[in-house]
C-alpha cells in the first residue's frame, strides 16, 4: 500500500454496524465529556475541556448517530501533547485502542468490505476509507501503532508533505507546532479556524475525489460547540477575560437560561471569589416580598389601589395570621385545659405556644409574666383596678404625660376619684418630646405610679422610656409603660427596660383584634389580686372559700379569645422572621423621606417634630378643614385617620382638636408616599379629582 498516493490496499475493508457501534461506545467511553455539561475543574479552564470543535447544524454530522465526528477524530489521533498549555489532556488513546499487542483485535482489522459494498459514507456525513487513512497518516507520530492493515512504518516521523501538498506550521501536525499554541482566546479561535480549512475536494460528477484526501471546510462550516454543551466563542472570550479582571463580590444564582454553570460561577467570582472590599451590615430590606404577604393590599377602594396610612389606628394581617387563625377552626376548635378529648388538647396547646412566643418577643423571663387580655385599654384597667386599688390611698400621686391616648388617663383618673390620689402631667415641649427636667420634679417619695406611652399615637414621638422608668424607680415607683404604638415598630426588652408592666394590642402588630397583652414581673402578678371573677381562673370552689389559680390564669377570667391569640403568636412570629430592627431601619429611612416630603407643601404644618421619632405624620394644611382633607384622600385609596386620635390633651397642647394623621408600616413604600404628597398638593390647589 502506498501512504504517499492514498491508494488502499483491495484488502481494506469498511467495518459493518455492529463493529461500527461497538467503535463508537469505546471512544465515548474514553471521552472526559459527556457532551452535555462541562464540570468544573481546579484549573482555570474546566477540566474535561480537550474536544476543540463539538456538533453541527443541520444533515451529515456523525455525532447525529452517536458517533465520534471530525473534531473527535483529528483530537483522538493527534500527537499527545496538549494544545493549551492550561488545558489538561486527559484522552488517553491505549484505552481506547490499545498497545500494539492488541492491534489483531482491533475492530478495524479483517473485515468484509462487501457487507457495506451499497453503502455510501457521505450520505451519513463520514469519512470514506481514504480519508479515515489520510487522518491516520497525517495525526500520528513515528513510531505508534494504527490497527488494521497501515504499516506504520509508512508513516513519516514529522511530515512536511501528503500527496504533494505542503504542510505548515499552520497545519498543526507537528507536536513541536501544537506546543506553540497560544491559550489565548484569540489564537485558540485562529487555531481551530485553521484547522480543516485548507483544501477543498474536487465534487465533480457528483462525489468527491478522493485523490488527495482533505476535507471540505462546508463540512465543518455548521459546527455548533454550544450542541455537545461547550462554550461557543463569546463564552470562551468572557471565560478568558475574567481571569484578568478584579475577583467579584459574592456569586448571584446562575442567570436564566444558562446552562454552563461554571461560566456563571467564573464570571460572578465564583471560583476566585475575594471578600467585598464594603460589605453592607444590613441587607436591603424587601419591601415588595412584604407586600406580597398582605392580601389586603390588593384591594382597590374608589377604583384605586388601596393605600393603607392608617396604620397607628390598626394594622393590615399577613396571610399567616388569616391562614393560622382559620386552621384554628378548622381543626383545633375547642375551650382550653381541663378536657380529655383531642380537640381540646390542640387548642391548649396552640394557646400555650402563642404565651410562649409573646414572651420570647419581648425578652420575658417567663411565659408565665404574660397575660392575654381583649387589647391595651383591657391591660391598663387591670393594673388600675388589681394592683392599683390594693395600693393607691389618698395622698398618694400617680404620674402621666401630655402624650398620654385616653386609654391610658382615664384608668388613673379614675383611680384618683375613687381614692384620693392626686394625678400628675409632665410636659412636653414644641418638638412633642418629653420635658426630663419637668417630670423629674414631679417624682417624689408620695409617686407611687408612673405611667407612661413608649411612642405617641398622635405624634409618633418616641420617649426616653428606660430613663425615665430609672428615674421613677428611684423613687421608688411602680411604673407601667404603653406599648401600643411601640411594639410594630422598635424592638421591645422588658428586661432591659426594667418595666413592671408593659401593655400592647394585637391588631396594632399585625394580628387579629379583640387581643392583647400585658406583661408584668412574676413578683408582681402573684402578689395582685383577680380583677374579673369566673371560670378558668379559680382552683377550687366552696361556698366559704375560693382558691385561684396562680398568674397568668387567675387574670384570664372565662373563655378567653383562644383563636386571636393564636393568631397574635403567628403574627409575632412573621416579625420574629423578617427581624424588628430591619424593620424599624426601614421605616424610619421612610419616615424621614416622608416627612421631607410633606415639609415641601406650602401651608403645611407638621405636628410632632421630636427627632426621636417614628410612624406618624400628624399635620393640618392651612385653608382646609382636616375632615375634608381624609374625605379627599379617600377618593384617591389613601386612608388615613382624621380627628383628635383619642389624645386630646395633647393636641390641645398644640392649639389643635384634631389632625390628618398618615401613619406608617413596614409594607409601605416611598411610592406610596410620593402618591400621598402629590394628592396633597391637588387638595391645596383646589383640583378635583
Amino acid at each position: 500500500m502506498n501512504t504517499n498516493n492514498g491508494d488502499f490496499s483491495q484488502n481494506a475493508t469498511l467495518p459493518d454496524v455492529e463493529q461500527l457501534t461497538k467503535l463508537a461506545n469505546e471512544l465515548f467511553t474514553a471521552l472526559p465529556c459527556d457532551g452535555s455539561r462541562i464540570a468544573a475543574a481546579s484549573s482555570a479552564v474546566p477540566g474535561g475541556f480537550t474536544s476543540p470543535l463539538a456538533g453541527a447544524a443541520g444533515s451529515g454530522i456523525p455525532q447525529g448517530f452517536g458517533l465520534p465526528g471530525e473534531a473527535e477524530l483529528q483530537k483522538l489521533f493527534a500527537p499527545r501533547q496538549p494544545s493549551l498549555a492550561s488545558v489538561p489532556d486527559s484522552l488517553d488513546t491505549g484505552s481506547v485502542f490499545g498497545n500494539p499487542s492488541a492491534a489483531a483485535t482491533s475492530p478495524l482489522a479483517g473485515l468484509d468490505k462487501s457487507v457495506l459494498a451499497g453503502v455510501l459514507p457521505h450520505n451519513f456525513g463520514l469519512p470514506d476509507e481514504a480519508q479515515l487513512q489520510q487522518l491516520l497518516v497525517s495525526r500520528v507520530p513515528s513510531g505508534s501503532h494504527i490497527p488494521g492493515s497501515i504499516e506504520t512504518a509508512s508513516i513519516p516521523a514529522a511530515p512536511s508533505s501528503v500527496a504533494g501538498h505542503e504542510l505548515t506550521a499552520e497545519s498543526l501536525t507537528d507536536a513541536e507546532q501544537l506546543a506553540k499554541v497560544g491559550t489565548s482566546p484569540q489564537a485558540f479561535e485562529a487555531e481551530l479556524q485553521k484547522l480543516f480549512a485548507e483544501n477543498s475536494a474536487d465534487k465533480s460528477g457528483g462525489q468527491k475525489s478522493v485523490a488527495h484526501p482533505t476535507f471540505d471546510a462546508s463540512l465543518i462550516a455548521g459546527l455548533s460547540p454550544q450542541a455537545y454543551g461547550l462554550p461557543g466563542e463569546a463564552e470562551l472570550r468572557e471565560l478568558f477575560g475574567s481571569f484578568s479582571k478584579p475577583a467579584a463580590g459574592i456569586p448571584a444564582s446562575p442567570e436564566p437560561g444558562s446552562t454552563l454553570y461554571f461560566l456563571d460561577e467564573l464570571k460572578h467570582g465564583g471560583f476566585n471569589a475575594q471578600a467585598p472590599t464594603l460589605v453592607s451590615a444590613h441587607p436591603a430590606f424587601d419591601v415588595q416580598a412584604v407586600r406580597r404577604d398582605f392580601p389586603i393590599l390588593k384591594e382597590r377602594v374608589n377604583g384605586q389601589p388601596l393605600v393603607w396610612f392608617d396604620n397607628a389606628a390598626t394594622t393590615q394581617k399577613p396571610q399567616a395570621v388569616i391562614d393560622r387563625v382559620s386552621y384554628f377552626y378548622e381543626h383545633e376548635n375547642s375551650n382550653i385545659h381541663r378536657a380529655a378529648h383531642e380537640l381540646a388538647a390542640r387548642a391548649t396547646d396552640a394557646y400555650e405556644k402563642a404565651r410562649d412566643t409573646v414572651a420570647k418577643f419581648m425578652n420575658a423571663s417567663s411565659s408565665a409574666e404574660i397575660v392575654f387580655a381583649r387589647g391595651t385599654t383591657e391591660a391598663i384597667n387591670l393594673v388600675a383596678q388589681s394592683w392599683g386599688r390594693q395600693h393607691i390611698k389618698a395622698g398618694d400621686e400617680i404620674v402621666i404625660t401630655w402624650l398620654e391616648h385616653h386609654a391610658n388617663i382615664v384608668p388613673w383618673k379614675q383611680l384618683c376619684e375613687a381614692t384620693g390620689a392626686t394625678l400628675r402631667v409632665a410636659p412636653v415641649d414644641d418638638d412633642g418630646q418629653v420635658l426630663l427636667g419637668e417630670y423629674q420634679k414631679l417624682l417624689n417619695s408620695h409617686t407611687k405610679l408612673v405611667s407612661f406611652t413608649q411612642v405617641s399615637n398622635a405624634l409618633g414621638t418616641v420617649t426616653p422610656a428606660r430613663e425615665m422608668i430609672e428615674m421613677a424607680h428611684r423613687v421608688g415607683a411602680r411604673v407601667l409603660l404603653d406599648g401600643a404604638q411601640s411594639v410594630s415598630h422598635l424592638r421591645v426588652d422588658v428586661q432591659v427596660l426594667d418595666c413592671d408592666w408593659f401593655v400592647f394590642s394585637g391588631h396594632k402588630i399585625f394580628a387579629p383584634t379583640g387581643i392583647g397583652v400585658l406583661y408584668g414581673k412574676a413578683e408582681l402578678l402573684e402578689s395582685m389580686p383577680p380583677w374579673q371573677g369566673g371560670g378558668n381562673m379559680i382552683e377550687d370552689v366552696t361556698f366559704e372559700k375560693i382558691v385561684y389559680q396562680p398568674a397568668p390564669a387567675r387574670f384570664e377570667a372565662g373563655t378567653g379569645n383562644i383563636a386571636d391569640a393564636v393568631g397574635l403568636g403567628a403574627a409575632l412570629e412573621y416579625l420574629l422572621k423578617i427581624g424588628i430592627d430591619n424593620i424599624a431601619r426601614y421605616e424610619h429611612e421612610l419616615l424621614v423621606y416622608a416627612m421631607d416630603a410633606l415639609r415641601s407643601i406650602s401651608g403645611l404644618r407638621l405636628i410632632g417634630t421630636a427627632a426621636e421619632k417614628t410612624s406618624v405624620l400628624s399635620f393640618v394644611l392651612e385653608g382646609h378643614s382636616n375632615q375634608d382633607i381624609g374625605v379627599a384622600l379617600n377618593r384617591a385609596g389613601i386612608a388615613v385617620r382624621t380627628g383628635h386620635h383619642c389624645a386630646q390633651p395633647i393636641l390641645r397642647r398644640f392649639g389643635l382638636e384634631s389632625t390628618v394623621r398618615p401613619s406608617l408600616a413596614f409594607y409601605n413604600t416611598h411610592e406610596e408616599v410620593d402618591l400621598l404628597v402629590s394628592t396633597v398638593r391637588r387638595i391645596k390647589s383646589g383640583q378635583d379629582f
